[in-house]
């Protein structure tokens, strides 16, 4: 039995459901890599960024291989029900672009968004310099933004700023994925649907590891943020995996901007946050070969499911 037919016995032929099904499973699976912190207590950065690389290759060859290349060919098809613009046909590579533009957009809007929470929610408790989120120092460490730094009469307080602007910075970046599983069962390729949900989970183990450790760091209790890291993954990515499955089933004609949209955004968080991050403390040699090694496997996964 294969590992299509083991997934349609157990979930059923639905694409919604499949899509929820697979939401669930990348959403547990981010829940594992935040509870290794639980046996594994001190891991260095040097393995923290190993595994970051090779989530953003694994990401990175997703994005290509179940995503945009899949979409151009859907949206080139004769029987494509293409939307017309001014007299001018989306049909093609088109489509696919017009979605990844808006998804490279959304995501650098929200990582620019996230600046402007802190304030508004703590009427300026942590200072602006301390809430710098916008790329560049280091990605899946967010909860920087009111470290060690704050004084000790409002360090309760900063650490709350800290919890609430590193939960919607980590979100924003669990959305693309999310989707794109979604997406990837919605469009009725049950194989490629597979192939996503497994190269997205397996990612999303390294993620969630990074991302407890970088809590952790900023004062968090171990127990307390396992726990609550796989419920904050769920609460987006288990959502848009249904939407997306829904979205493309209901709106066909939409499959390939949905497909450039999920891209994207990853291809955003990839460029944006992980390599800068990755490359900021001397590892880049280990971060890049963990790159290479994450888009191997996704594409072994991509060729064996097909």
């Amino acid at each position: 039995m294969t590992i299509e037919e083991l997934f349609v016995d157990l979930v059923g032929t639905d694409p919604v459901v499949q899509g929820l099904a697979g939401g669930l499973v990348i959403a547990f699976l981010n829940f594992v890599g935040a509870s290794i912190v639980l046996v594994w207590r001190n891991p260095t950065e040097k393995w923290l960024d190993a595994a970051l690389g090779f989530a953003a290759g694994v990401m990175l060859s997703a994005s290509f291989t179940s995503l945009l290349l899949p979409g151009i060919e859907f949206a080139s098809e004769p029987g494509y029900r293409a939307l017309q613009l001014g007299g001018v046909v989306l049909a093609g590579v088109v489509p696919v672009l017009v979605g990844f533009f808006l998804g490279v957009a959304v995501l650098d809007r929200g990582e620019r968004w996230v600046q402007y929470v802190g304030p508004m929610i703590s009427n300026r408790l942590v200072p602006n310099s301390e809430t710098q989120t916008d790329g560049g120092e280091d990605s899946h460490r967010h909860a920087h933004f009111a470290g060690s730094a704050t004084t000790e009469s409002g360090s309760v307080k900063a650490r709350v700023m800290s919890v609430l602007l590193f939960t919607v910075a980590i979100t924003l970046h669990n959305m693309p994925e999310g989707l794109a599983v979604g997406v990837g069962f919605g469009s009725g390729d049950v194989s490629g649907g597979i192939a996503l949900m497994l190269a997205i989970g397996i990612q999303n183990i390294p993620e969630g590891l990074a991302v407890s450790v970088a809590a952790i760091n900023a004062g968090l209790g171990r127990r307390w943020y396992a726990a609550v890291a796989g419920i904050r993954a769920g609460l987006v990515e288990i959502p848009l995996a249904l939407f997306g499955a829904w979205a493309v089933i209901v709106a066909a004609p939409l499959l390939p901007y949905a497909m450039g949209f999920a891209a994207g955004g990853m291809l955003y968080v990839i460029g944006d946050e992980i390599v800068p991050a990755t490359h900021s403390r001397g590892h880049e040699r280990v971060a890049t070969l963990g790159l290479m090694i994450g888009a191997a496997l996704m594409l072994t996964l991509d060729v064996v499911l097909a």
